[in-house]
């Protein structure tokens, strides 16, 4: 298994209300980074099978807006994408889900060199986001979890499927995101973490109508930002309820 760190831009690595250790907002003092591993000898041989007929499945809709965390432009009220929801990847990829929980997890504390903890709340732990064709892409947003895992499930050539994270913690919409941010190409097999709560990050869309761009999402969270901090207003929104 291999890994390599990512770093650019200028910003903090704190976070209104939810601070690292002894860090709190130290403006420009730390650059954005991010840690890769390839992580495709912890896949099952059959993986790319079970991901293509469990993305098939995916939720695909106009999501509205997401309270509290979505950083997109004023104008931009709905976005079109596709979603595997925990409870269906819990279930049809048990896999994935065991890798999250144990092998993912001690990765994530390597890069980030400070306990973490998995989600206890099986709802938003790990999921799977889907983009079919070009007109999808993920909405430009910050998490509420401290630390964010995404395993690459698909390759996509440069100009089309890459996740933009900007460098600017105040940024709003995609075009500040592009202006200055990273871009962080998806590879199969490659999973990294990074400061998604910090850091407002959107996924582009893809160049070919026919192209399929797969990802894990995982939450993970620190001991000075545990999960009882994510805002009641995204479970409600997200589930209907608390």
């Amino acid at each position: 298994m291999h890994w390599r760190a990512g770093v650019t831009g200028h910003t903090s690595l704190g976070t209104a209300g939810c601070p690292f250790p002894n860090l709190g907002r130290l403006a420009m003092v730390q650059r954005f980074r991010w840690t890769a591993f390839d992580v495709t000898s912890l896949l099952p041989p059959d993986w790319p099978d079970d991901i293509k007929v469990v993305a098939a499945d995916a939720d695909f809709r106009d999501f509205p807006r997401t309270p509290v965390l979505s950083r997109e432009a004023e104008h931009v009220r709905q976005i079109t994408c596709g979603s595997v929801h925990a409870a269906k990847v819990q279930q049809r990829l048990p896999w994935l889900y065991k890798l999250y929980r144990r092998d993912f997890l001690e990765l994530a504390r390597q890069a980030w060199g400070e306990p973490l903890k998995a989600a206890f709340d099986d709802r938003f732990g790990i999921v799977l986001n889907v983009h079919q064709g070009n007109r999808m892409r993920f909405e430009c947003h910050v998490d509420s979890n401290p630390v964010t895992g995404l395993l690459f499930f698909t390759d996509h050539p440069a100009g089309g499927g890459e996740l933009v994270v900007g460098h600017d913690p105040d940024a709003v919409g995609v075009e500040a995101l592009e202006k200055n941010g990273s871009v962080i190409r998806p590879q199969a097999g490659q999973l990294i973490f990074f400061d998604g709560k910090t850091y407002p990050h959107y996924a582009r869309t893809m160049r070919s109508d026919s192209d399929v761009r797969v990802v894990a999402v995982m939450n993970f969270y620190t001991e000075s930002c545990p999960e009882s901090t994510r805002p009641v207003k995204l479970n409600r929104h997200l589930f209907g309820t608390d």
